[in-house]
């Protein structure tokens, strides 16, 4: 199992996203996506998701909110599960970086994000970062499309 973070920053009603456009063998080529990647040995989800921030934005959170982790079962081309621990910052410092070794970092409006290259199933559980509810659950993808999924929320 790959264990990974997603991490969305955001400022006023701007969304940081990464448009992963670098290297054509990426997984996730020409999509959009947070930052954040897998664990390094030893690290909690919230140190993988402060270490990420910093190494893909240049950016220093202040805060971070868990907002729920989602289960996707034989992601990638190993057939391996991925668990994503996804998080929210709303205070930072720091100075961004506006292109790394994956791809172009950019602010969209919040309400423009779902019209972006994004995975099927982010559209399901992006909506829900943004909420006052956490949420887990699962999605199953066969060939780059969904074909299972369940989400559970939670009142924080």
């Amino acid at each position: 199992m790959i264990l990974a973070t997603l991490v969305y920053v955001v400022q006023d009603d701007q969304v940081l996203m990464i448009h992963r456009n670098q290297r054509p063998d990426d997984l996730h080529f020409d999509k959009y996506n947070g930052l954040g990647g897998k664990f390094e040995e030893g690290e909690s989800p919230r140190q993988c998701a402060i270490r990420e921030l910093k190494e893909e934005s240049g950016l220093d959170a202040l805060e971070l909110s868990f907002k729920g982790q989602i289960l996707f079962p034989k992601f990638d081309k190993h057939g391996r599960d991925w668990l994503v621990f996804i998080y929210t910052v709303h205070h930072f410092e720091g100075e961004l970086i506006k292109l790394n070794h994956e791809g172009e970092l950019k602010w969209i409006s919040q309400e423009k994000i779902l019209e972006l290259n994004l995975w099927d199933g982010d559209k399901l559980f992006i909506p829900l970062v943004f909420s006052n509810s956490t949420f887990e659950g699962a999605i199953t993808y066969q060939n780059g499309k969904v074909t299972d999924h369940q989400i559970f929320l939670s009142s924080n």
